[in-house]
C-alpha cells in the first residue's frame, strides 16, 4: 500500500475539485434539499407541542444535524465506479502503484472538503435563524464521532461493493439508486426513526440504512437510552464487517474477469 502516493493523489484531486468548487455546492445544495423540507415540515407540525416525544427545537437541531452528517457520509464516488469498469478507465487505477481504491477515496475525502465549505456555512446559518434551545452532552459528543466516522465507512463500503457488480452487470448503478431510496426510508431523512410506524422501525433496526445517516445524530442528541446505543454500535460494525467482506470478495472475483481496452 503506497500511503505517500495515495495521500498525493488526494491532494491533487482536492486542488482540481476547487477550481470548479461552484458546481459542486450545487450538487451539495441539491443534496440538502430533501432534509431541509422536512426540517420545515415536522417543526411546523410540531408547534409548541411535541410529536413521539420531540419537541419543535429538537426537530430542527436534529434537522440542520442531519444535513450535515448527511453530506459527511454521502459516497458520490461509488456512482463513477461502474463506469470507470465499463470504459476502461480502471486499466489506469490497476498500473498505478498504489491500491485501487486510493482512487476513489481521493475524489471521496476532496469532495468532502470541498462540500464541507458550503453545507457548514449553511447549517450554522439555519442554526443561526431557528435558534433551537438544546444542548449535548459531552458523552454524546464523543460517542457519536465514532458513529460518525463508522457510518461514513459502511456507506462508503456498501456502496462501493454494489458499484464493483459492474464487473459482471451494465445497471449495477440502479442498484445504487435503491439504496439511495432505502436510505431515504429507513435512515431517519424522510422522519426521526422513532416516528416511522412499527413496521418500518424495525426494519430500520436490523437494516444498514440507518447506521449510515440517522444514527449518528440521534447518539449527539441524546435519543437513544445506553442500552440501544450499545445495541446501535454493535449493529453498526456488524454491518460494516459485511460490507468490507462483500467489497473484498467482489473485488477480488471481479479483477480475475475484468477485460477492458483503452482508459
Amino acid at each position: 500500500m503506497n500511503v505517500h502516493g495515495g495521500t498525493a493523489l488526494i491532494r491533487s484531486t482536492w486542488l482540481s475539485w476547487m477550481q470548479h468548487r461552484s458546481f459542486f455546492f450545487l450538487l451539495a445544495f441539491g443534496w440538502m434539499i430533501p432534509p431541509l423540507i422536512y426540517l420545515f415540515v415536522w417543526s411546523m407540525a410540531a408547534g409548541g407541542e411535541t410529536i413521539g416525544g420531540l419537541t419543535q427545537d429538537e426537530f430542527i437541531a436534529y434537522y440542520i444535524l442531519l444535513i450535515v452528517v448527511n453530506q459527511l457520509t454521502y459516497s458520490q464516488t461509488n456512482w463513477t465506479v461502474g463506469d470507470e469498469i465499463r470504459y476502461g478507465g480502471m486499466n489506469a487505477w490497476l498500473l498505478r502503484p498504489m491500491w485501487p481504491v486510493f482512487q476513489t477515496l481521493s475524489t471521496e475525502f476532496a469532495g468532502k472538503v470541498v462540500y464541507l465549505t458550503f453545507t457548514i456555512p449553511v447549517a450554522v446559518s439555519l442554526a443561526l435563524i431557528f435558534r433551537p434551545q438544546v444542548s449535548f452532552a459531552s458523552q454524546n459528543v464523543l460517542l457519536c464521532l465514532p458513529a460518525l466516522l463508522m457510518a461514513w465507512a459502511l456507506r462508503f463500503f456498501w456502496g462501493y461493493w454494489i458499484a464493483l457488480l459492474a464487473f459482471w452487470a451494465t445497471r449495477a448503478d440502479a442498484l445504487l439508486a435503491l439504496q439511495d431510496s432505502f436510505i431515504f426510508l429507513l435512515g431517519g431523512l424522510v422522519a426521526p426513526i422513532r416516528l416511522l410506524p412499527d413496521g418500518m422501525r424495525a426494519l430500520a433496526t436490523l437494516l444498514p440504512f440507518r447506521y449510515m445517516v440517522a444514527f449518528p445524530v440521534e447518539v449527539l442528541t441524546g435519543q437513544l437510552p445506553p442500552n440501544e446505543v450499545t445495541y446501535g454500535f454493535l449493529i453498526q460494525a456488524g454491518w460494516l464487517l459485511v460490507a468490507l467482506a462483500l467489497y473484498t470478495l467482489l473485488w477480488r472475483k471481479g479483477l480475475k474477469h475484468y477485460t477492458a481496452v483503452g482508459g
